[in-house]
């Protein structure tokens, strides 16, 4: 199909949306941040299971960026540091928690998986 004059623009504020939250694991950090208050490194990485420290390091490093974390680094000896939402993270629980609403009524193969978490 040739692209004419008429051809829908894309609309930029999904593509900054999926910019920011395309990453594979992200929406889940968010989720548990936000509804379960996992905070540590270590813990998320326990509760995403499969992910491995490169990939949720990039995920935590790139939220931070875009502005919906907060990393709180305590200065101390074996490292420690947390994540919270930010206001920009705080105002997307929200969406978050319409999205898992939809998700359950929408996904059946969803509900299975959520029992475990």
């Amino acid at each position: 199909m040739r692209k004419t004059e008429t051809a829908v623009q894309r609309c930029k504020t999904m593509s900054a949306l999926q910019k920011i939250l395309g990453g594979k694991w992200k929406l889940e950090i968010l989720y548990y941040i936000a509804f379960h208050d996992i905070r540590r490194f270590g813990k998320l990485r326990r509760q995403l299971g499969e992910i491995t420290e490169s990939s949720l390091t990039k995920q935590l490093r790139e939220l931070e960026a875009d502005g919906f974390l907060i990393r709180h680094d305590f200065g101390e000896v074996p490292p420690r540091v947390e994540y919270t939402l930010s206001n920009l993270g705080r105002s997307f629980v929200d969406v978050l928690a319409y999205m898992k609403r939809w998700g359950e009524e929408n996904l059946p193969e969803a509900e299975d998986a959520d029992a475990l978490s």
